[in-house]
């Protein structure tokens, strides 16, 4: 019998996170905890739907008007125009003067996915393979590979994370800039740095700004975390708005996973601001052939939910109170790990639990430390040492929090 014709394909190693978990669930030891998939987790360890989607899923399933008819290749209307409008605020003037346009897109990844597809085809000429696209060390695992499968050749880093201070590396990000070809794409984070935890200060976006002002670079942000990270839309948005206020054309990935619980219903929006009306209606129509040949039209049920709450006054003001509590959440267990840490006498300043923002933390936890946590204390976490806070619950914080003093304390 002849060989498969798929014979030569190897076996592509699994995603971290996700083998991560399946890990986890395999344990059998009753004190496991998952520190690593990035989902919501009530105090019961147990996933959330938000009070006001149950209530706006109803409010559709008794909506006789709806039917399965195919939505607009850029999505649902109402869910562009409104998922926009809460990433740029209500009194944007680039939303008053027509330059600002959204494409409805399979969760925060589509919204990337699709912008790096246009950026490769018609960013500053056209086909620009060799253009570079810069990525914070570290970022995100999927930024690299979705700008390397869109077509770029030359990703590049910028430093972020300044591990012996354990914060923000603002000098070393500056000079990156600096040094940068003209025309370089920037992916920032919109807030809740992925994985850090780390976000620049008003005052230090300010001064990333003048500098990609100056130097004609390209701001590409990913928003994925906008109220959920501190709890207020307006302030987790600050940095698309001021540079939005500053001139920049920019590309700005919304995803509605975590602030919505919306995980499997890949909620995302790319919105674009332009110099003008037209350039932003050209790049769309760009846009729309893009999407017709990578999933034709979007799925429906995710974005009507975010459309009817995001249109309601009352909706509205009901999610940002569910959105509230999940920051809430994760902002009690910060200082409860910390004070933990502090009073155990963990080796090691642990002050960045509290200073970092969003669900993640970078722990500072070394490989060795993180395996001897996993292998030996059944807490499953990445290898790069962050965490989700969500993953902490009142139950197992004195678990975790003795488990990390014995990593720190043992393992150099």
């Amino acid at each position: 019998m002849a060989a498969s014709i798929f014979a030569a394909v190897p076996h592509s190693p699994p995603v971290a996170v996700f083998k991560l978990t399946a890990d986890f669930r395999e344990d059998s030891d009753s004190r496991k905890v998952n520190l690593g998939v990035g989902a919501y987790r009530t105090d019961e360890g147990q996933p959330w739907v938000l009070p006001v989607v149950k209530k706006v899923e109803q409010m559709i399933a008794s909506d006789n008007s709806l039917n399965h008819e195919y939505l607009p290749i850029l999505g649902l209307p109402e869910f562009r125009a409104n998922a926009s409008r809460i990433a740029l605020g209500d009194d944007s003037p680039a939303i008053k003067e027509k330059r600002v346009g959204s494409v409805q897109c399979l969760g925060g990844t589509g919204a990337l996915r699709i912008g790096a597809e246009f950026l490769r085809r018609w960013y500053n000429g056209n086909n620009n393979t060799a253009t570079p696209v810069y990525v914070s060390t570290p970022t995100w695992e999927n930024h690299n590979s979705v700008f390397m499968d869109a077509g770029f050749k030359d990703i590049r880093t910028y430093h972020y994370w300044d591990a012996a201070k354990r914060g923000l590396d603002l000098q070393g990000l500056l000079n990156d800039m600096e040094q940068a070809p003209e025309f370089s794409i920037f992916i920032l984070h919109a807030c809740a740095h992925n994985p850090t935890g780390t976000d620049p200060t008003p005052d230090q976006w300010k001064q990333i700004a003048a500098v990609m002002k100056r130097r004609s670079l390209f701001p590409f942000f990913d928003s994925a975390y906008q109220g959920f990270a501190s709890g207020s839309l307006d302030k987790d948005a600050w940095a698309v708005r001021y540079f939005v206020s500053e001139g920049f054309e920019l590309f700005c990935a919304q995803s509605f996973s975590k602030n919505f619980g919306l995980y499997n219903e890949r909620v995302g929006n790319l919105t674009v601001v332009g110099k003008d009306a037209d350039n932003v209606q050209r790049v769309l129509s760009q846009m729309e052939k893009i999407v017709r040949t990578t999933w034709s039209n979007p799925p429906s049920q995710g974005a009507r939910i975010v459309a009817t709450t995001l249109a309601s006054p009352q909706l509205f003001d009901e999610w940002k109170g569910n959105v509230k509590t999940m920051a809430d959440r994760v902002l009690l267990m910060r200082s409860e790990l910390r004070s933990r840490l502090e009073a155990l006498g963990t080796p090691g300043t642990w002050n960045h639990i509290t200073e970092q923002i969003g669900m993640f933390s970078f722990t500072g936890l070394n490989p060795k430390q993180v395996e001897y946590m996993v292998k030996e204390k059944h807490i499953y976490l990445m290898a790069s040492g962050r965490i989700n806070m969500c993953g902490l619950t009142t139950k197992n914080l004195d678990y975790v929090a003795k488990s990390i003093h014995e990593a720190v304390t043992k393992i150099q």
